[in-house]
């Protein structure tokens, strides 16, 4: 088998995070991580400088989205753009890829964001009957 026909199958085969050597784990890890999807949804509404994007996510060091941003324009979803100006300025956006996962991860953060009573009430009933954490 050449080595273009093993690409070629590689190609074929289905990814599946459940699979231990597949790499979109490493990618779901990026987007679902605490700084991954918050960065994402920050994102989606725009492009933004490192410090505005610090700023918009309340908590995240500098060191953190750094590395997140890494990442996420690693596996494709962000773009930096690095302007030759005095100062240097760099935005970040959303490639394409980066908008769809976004959209998804936006549904998912309303859903949560809005079932929020639902969670607390939940945990209420929780820590009465088991003690809280």
């Amino acid at each position: 088998m050449t080595s273009t026909q093993e690409r070629a199958e590689d190609l074929d085969l289905p990814y599946s995070v459940f699979a231990k050597a597949c790499p979109s784990r490493g990618t779901l890890e990026h987007v679902t991580g605490r700084w991954g999807g918050l960065t994402l949804g920050a994102l989606y509404e725009g492009s933004l400088r490192f410090n505005e994007l610090r700023r918009r996510i309340d908590g995240v060091s500098e060191k953190m989205l750094s590395q997140t941003l890494h990442a996420l324009e690693r596996d494709g979803l962000v773009h930096r753009d690095a302007q030759p100006t005095n100062p240097p300025r760099v935005d970040y956006e959303l490639t394409p890829l980066g908008r769809e996962v976004a959209e998804r991860l936006l549904a998912l953060i309303h859903c949560v964001e809005g079932r929020m009573d639902d969670v607390l009430a939940a945990r209420e009933r929780y820590d009465g009957t088991r003690g809280a954490f």
